[in-house]
C-alpha cells in the first residue's frame, strides 16, 4: 500500500515533531496552575500565545482554516466546557466555574512541523460522574496507544478504546477522530474511536498520528454550537477529550506529547 500524503517521516523530521510537543506539554504545565474558578478563558488562551512565542514557536491552531468550515479559527486555545465536546471558544466573557470540567486543546507549529494535544481538567470540586468520566476518558486514550505498531490495523486502536468506554455505558462520538499531524495540523489518516479488531488500514512505521478519544456520558450524538465553531452532546450531556500526538514504532508507540507537566503543577495546587 502506498501513503501519500500520510505523515510518514524521517528521523530529523520526527525530531522536529518532538520538539514542538515538548513545548506544548509545558505548555499545558504552565496553564495548570491557572485553571481554577474565576479564571477567565481568553486570559488563558492569551498566556497560551504568549507562552508559545516566547518558546520560538507558533500557535498552530491560531489562523487554521479547517477543511469544514469558511473562515480561520482566532484563537490559540480551544477550551470546551462541560457539554461541549470540541473547538469551544475562549472568551472575555467565559468565567470558569467549580463543578465544571473544562478541556484545553491546543496545537504547536515548529520550523514547520505540528504537535497536537488535549487533555479535561476538573474545575474546583467536581462530581463523581465528573471525575469518572475523566478517568474512563484518559484510560482509553492509552488503551488506545497501546494497540499502536509498525503493521497493526488501524481498527485494533478504536477497538481498545470504544470497548473499554461502553463497559461504562458511556458514548463515543462516530463522527469525530483523531488523525495524522506533522506539515500540517490535520492530515490522512482519519484515527476512529471505534473500530474492529484487525481491520482498516495498517499502520506504517514512523507515521505520525494524533489519537484523540472524546467520550460523552449520554447519547454519542452531536450538533454545532450558536457560536458556528464548538461541536456539543445532542443532549447536552458532559463530555471529556483526552490526546497525544505519537509515533508508530516497531516496538509500538512513541508518544511525542507528555501529560506529566499537568501531573506535576497539579501536585502543587
Amino acid at each position: 500500500m502506498k501513503y501519500e500524503g500520510w505523515p510518514v517521516y524521517e528521523e530529523k523530521q520526527i525530531r522536529i515533531i518532538a520538539a514542538a510537543a515538548d513545548i506544548l506539554s509545558r505548555l499545558f504545565g504552565y496553564l495548570t496552575p491557572h485553571i481554577v474558578p474565576g479564571a477567565n478563558t481568553a486570559e488563558l488562551d492569551a498566556m497560551a500565545e504568549e507562552f508559545i512565542r516566547r518558546e520560538g514557536a507558533e500557535p498552530a491552531f491560531k489562523g487554521y482554516q479547517p477543511p469544514f468550515e469558511d473562515r480561520p479559527y482566532p484563537y490559540t486555545l480551544c477550551v470546551s466546557i462541560d457539554e461541549e465536546v470540541v473547538h469551544g471558544l475562549p472568551s472575555a466573557s467565559r468565567h470558569l466555574v467549580s463543578g465544571q470540567i473544562v478541556t484545553i486543546d491546543c496545537g504547536v507549529r515548529l520550523e514547520g512541523f505540528h504537535a497536537d494535544m488535549a487533555y479535561t481538567f476538573p474545575v474546583g470540586q467536581i462530581s463523581p460522574q465528573a471525575a469518572k468520566l475523566l478517568q474512563v476518558t484518559q484510560e482509553s486514550l492509552w488503551r488506545g496507544i497501546r494497540q499502536v505498531r509498525a503493521g497493526a490495523f488501524m481498527g485494533d486502536i478504536g477497538h481498545a478504546i470504544f470497548d473499554y468506554v461502553r463497559s461504562y455505558n458511556f458514548a463515543v462520538s462516530d463522527q469525530l477522530t483523531g488523525h495524522g499531524v506533522g506539515e500540517a495540523m490535520h492530515m490522512p489518516p482519519d484515527v476512529p474511536n471505534i473500530g474492529k479488531r484487525g481491520k482498516g488500514v495498517r499502520l506504517p512505521e514512523n507515521l505520525v498520528i494524533a489519537i484523540e478519544p472524546m467520550v460523552h456520558v449520554g447519547s454519542r450524538r452531536i450538533c454545532r454550537g450558536a457560536d458556528g465553531w464548538s461541536v456539543r452532546t445532542k443532549d447536552k450531556s458532559l463530555a471529556a477529550h483526552f490526546e497525544h500526538t505519537v509515533v508508530v514504532r516497531r516496538s509500538g508507540a512513541q508518544v511525542l506529547t507528555s501529560f506529566e507537566p499537568i501531573q506535576k503543577a497539579l501536585a502543587h495546587v
